[in-house]
């Protein structure tokens, strides 16, 4: 995965001159730890930068006109110290083009009763100072996160936490360089989109490329980098005995291994984070690119196959996103139901293409035949998710606007073992169950294509649509079908009155 550590979050402090030098050099050093506590905080990932209070419009201006011209800046978190008069943000939020939360805080946790005078109320009063700017926020339409508490409070940390990982995403989406080798499936509705549309509302720059440059890339592998890497192979992963070293099969896992090198070296030619497969258009590859796919999915990358390159984008922010954090995050594909006896659920796989990471156990490498393609048998990972809850969340183009449409799911282990099931698969029961699940999935014209996601949690994922002005629906455990639908109505009509004309 590309390095982020250069990602830094912006603290600014509003007041006014009014107060006084004395007073302002008191509200610095306050805000000074304030903003050295979230740095501190193991829940926030990346630097937390203090900059100097505020206090005129010109200042606040530039400001934001600086945070939203340094790359590394990818989120600003505002604090009304004392009491800033909104008017002096106008100029400043309406320059700003980086992600805002807006953190409602005060230096003490607790009120010195019985020493509060006149010069503590005047100094203390983010109470006040945070209603004004909450405010000018909302006059203007400002999209942002609210988090109320104080930075002591885990529960605050972790908000602000995961919201610095949604402007990571949002981040990563205004650069990433999505490469699709080939075109999508044939006569296949959902994994269609507008590009330009999706590169302006998301930032995501995708082009094709010809498979036969991939076929060039593989077909240019080093044998004694191919000797490497099927060593880390065996190391890695249970390798089924037709694919070791002298028996019949083995050239295919090698062959596996120029596809990955192959995939690799032209990824990062091009600078790209995410890419497409399709089963349809292979060139001149000798197999579906399986295990390559997984394991560069478990580096980072983006993925969607059949050429879904919305899948593709959604699953390469995701992993930004999740990043560091404990479970896994795949391509997946809502495949077949279970109705009962017993609770109703749902597998999940793909053709060979879904992420390790989602696993706690040691996959294992083995050959099948693949009944389309027309190519040689592949290379794949096979393995089952491990349980816990999570989601799922596939994105729509809806002609007029993106919709990301998400289920929270708990992954459960089979019923019974799947020895015929020759791909890496998730089981799981959906919420608030399958019926409802389902009803309200194909009620918003959720694709069939999704990201599975035990690590990035929905709260980020909700701040990530903030961020990108994108509807976002949740189907959980307080979904009925009515209320759905009534949110479907009421969505539509905020959507289009809110891109204007």
């Amino acid at each position: 995965m590309s390095s982020h550590d250069s990602f830094e979050i912006w603290f600014l402090t509003g007041s006014q001159a009014l107060y006084g030098d004395g007073t302002l050099a008191q509200v610095a050093d306050q805000s000074r730890r304030i903003a050295e506590a979230l740095d501190a905080s193991p829940d926030v990932p990346f630097r937390v930068v203090w900059k100097p209070v505020l206090t005129t419009p010109d200042a606040i201006r530039r400001m934001c006109l600086d945070a939203s011209a340094e790359d590394s800046c990818i989120g600003v978190v505002a604090w009304m110290h004392t009491f800033s008069p909104a008017k002096m943000w106008i100029a400043g939020l309406d320059a700003l083009r980086k992600p805002l939360l807006h953190l409602h805080t005060q230096a003490n946790r607790s009120l010195p009763w019985s020493e509060i005078d006149m010069d503590f109320m005047n100094l203390n009063q983010a109470a006040h100072g945070d209603r004004e700017f909450g405010y000018i926020e909302s006059r203007m339409s400002i999209a942002r996160k609210t988090v109320a508490g104080h930075v002591s409070d885990p529960q605050v940390t972790e908000r602000v936490g995961t919201w610095t990982r949604a402007a990571a995403g949002w981040a990563e989406a205004r650069q990433l360089k999505l490469i699709r080798f080939g075109d999508n499936m044939r006569d296949v509705a959902v994994t269609e989109g507008d590009k330009v549309e999706v590169q302006l509302t998301l930032g995501v720059s995708v082009n094709t490329y010809g498979v036969n440059e991939l076929v060039e890339a593989v077909d240019a592998a080093d044998d004694s980098a191919v000797d490497a890497l099927v060593a880390e192979y065996e190391e890695a992963y249970k390798v089924a005995p037709q694919l070791s070293r002298g028996a019949e099969r083995h050239e295919s896992l090698r062959y596996a291994a120029r596809v990955e090198l192959g995939l690799r070296h032209l990824l990062t030619d091009l600078g790209a984070m995410a890419f497409t497969t399709n089963f349809e258009d292979l060139g001149g590859l000798r197999q579906l690119p399986g295990l390559a796919v997984q394991r560069l999915m478990a580096d980072g990358y983006g993925f969607g196959g059949e050429g879904d390159w919305k899948t593709s984008a959604l699953l390469r922010i995701l992993k930004v996103i999740a990043s560091d954090r404990p479970g896994g995050t795949s391509f997946m594909e809502d495949y077949t139901y279970h109705f009962g006896p017993g609770q109703p659920k749902i597998l999940g796989a793909h053709m060979l293409e879904v992420c390790p990471s989602i696993t706690t156990d040691v996959p294992s490498c083995e050959i099948h035949p693949l009944g389309i393609g027309g190519r040689e048998d592949p290379v794949r990972l096979v393995f089952d998710a491990a349980s816990g809850p999570g989601f799922v969340v596939g994105l729509s183009d809806l002609g007029e606007r993106l919709r990301l449409v998400a289920n929270a799911i708990d992954i459960v282990p089979p019923d019974e073992p799947l020895p015929r099931l020759p791909v890496a698969r998730a089981v799981w029961t959906p919420r608030p169950d399958l019926r409802t699940s389902a009803e309200c999935w194909l009620t918003a014209g959720g694709p069939h294509h999704t990201v599975l996601s035990t690590a990035a949690g929905l709260e980020a994922l909700e701040d990530f649509a903030t961020i990108a002005r994108t509807e976002l629906l949740i189907i959980d455990e307080h979904t009925t079908p009515r209320g759905f639908a009534h949110e479907l109505r009421c969505n539509q009509v905020y959507h289009r009155l809110a891109r204007g004309l």
